[in-house]
Order: C-alpha cells, then sequence, then structure tokens
C-alpha cells in the first residue's frame, strides 16, 4: 500500500479499533486463474497473538476457501470512513484557486496465512460470537440456539472456517491533514453539513482529530 509517512497510522489499538467498527473485510489471494476475492464478515481476537488473530467463515461451495489450503497466503483489506473532498471548502481556493478535489479515508490492510478449519465446535462457536457481536446492540437480540438445533447443524456443514493471525498490518488514514489548517476547518465543517451521508460525517470527525501525526 502507497504509504505517505503523514498519512501512516501505526497504532495497533487505533487499527484494531477500525477493524472492529467495519469487520466486513475483503478477503483477497491469488490463484492459478488469478486473483480472489470474497466480502466476508471477520471476527478478531487480539489476545491470540502479537498483532492480532481474525476468524472468520466462507461457504464451503465457495472454491476460495480450497485455494487457502493449498496456499493460504492472503491480504485483507477493511474499509473504514471515506468520502470525496470538493476544492470548494478549501479556504485556499479563495486565495490562489491552486486546488483540486481529492478523496479522504481511513483502511487498514492486514496480511498473513489463512488456516482452513473443519472442525464442528470451533465452527459452532465461531458463528455463536459472530451472532452476538453484532446482536448485542440490539433490544432483542438474536441467539444461534433460537433456531432449530438440527437447522443449525445443516447450516454449519455447509460452511468452513478459516483463521488468520495477523502477520502485518498497516493502517492509512487520509483525512486532509496534508492541508492548511484553514482547509482542513473548511473540509470538516463541509463533511458535517453534508445530509444523510454517515461516511461524511464520521470523516469529519477523523479531519477535526488531526489525523496519526498529531494524535500521537
Amino acid at each position: 500500500m502507497y504509504q505517505p509517512p503523514h498519512f501512516r497510522e501505526e497504532r495497533l489499538d487505533v487499527q484494531h479499533a477500525l477493524i472492529r467498527a467495519h469487520p466486513l473485510g475483503l478477503l483477497i489471494n491469488s490463484s492459478e486463474d488469478g486473483p480472489n476475492a470474497n466480502a466476508i464478515p471477520f471476527l478478531l481476537d487480539t489476545h491470540a497473538s502479537p498483532q492480532g488473530t481474525l476468524h472468520a467463515h466462507l461457504a464451503r461451495a465457495n472454491p476460495q476457501w480450497r485455494q487457502l489450503a493449498g496456499d493460504g497466503r492472503v491480504l485483507i483489506v477493511f474499509q473504514g470512513p471515506q468520502s470525496y473532498v470538493t476544492p470548494s471548502w478549501y479556504a485556499t481556493k479563495q486565495e490562489t484557486g491552486k486546488v483540486v478535489p481529492t478523496w479522504n479515508y481511513a483502511i487498514v490492510q492486514v496480511r498473513g496465512t489463512a488456516r482452513v478449519i473443519e472442525d464442528r465446535e470451533w465452527l459452532r462457536q465461531h458463528v455463536s460470537e459472530l451472532t452476538v457481536s453484532n446482536e448485542a446492540p440490539r433490544a432483542m437480540p438474536w441467539a444461534v440456539d433460537d433456531a432449530p438445533e438440527t437447522y443449525i447443524e445443516a447450516q454449519l456443514k455447509g460452511i468452513v472456517g478459516i483463521e488468520i493471525e495477523i502477520a502485518a498490518i498497516e493502517g492509512k488514514w487520509k483525512v486532509s491533514q496534508n492541508r492548511p489548517e484553514s482547509d482542513r476547518t473548511g473540509v470538516a465543517d463541509g463533511l458535517a453539513a453534508e445530509r444523510d451521508t454517515a461516511g461524511a460525517h464520521a470523516m469529519a470527525e477523523l479531519v477535526r482529530s488531526g489525523g496519526p501525526n498529531e494524535r500521537h
């Protein structure tokens, strides 16, 4: 990943927080037919290894898991808040006119080697934990045990688990920190004023936070 120094986010806890907030990762591997990618939800276990371990599952009908059984090297991309930035928000536009549009984003990329898991108990625990992590905020959370046991058993037979110990992790927070303070204020205010755009509002907060270098 191209990494200008002022966009680099190296704090592991911040990287982990983005993964937890945006757990739908793009799982990428290389096969004989070329690159392969699937979007799947991940669970992060920060205690299992120094940089964390990711757990997920694939449909048994998905050929990617068989590819991983042969060569488990993967890249996983987690996309955080992102938004278009118009130069109209820059104070510099009024001063010199020397501005162009850009795109702000926060992203984490993970590399590691996937281990394929077909153990029924592991799969049952995994889907239960994945469900709890996503149902917990609801007033009446659904649980795996709410479904008939025979149905759950049939569903478990249709999936395969993967475990990836994180070998390398990179964070990139491109949040206007390369712009003058007056431009950043304009970007944050402009994004905050966008209607019905959760990503823009989240990005406004990241722009106001100053980016990795100023938060250290």
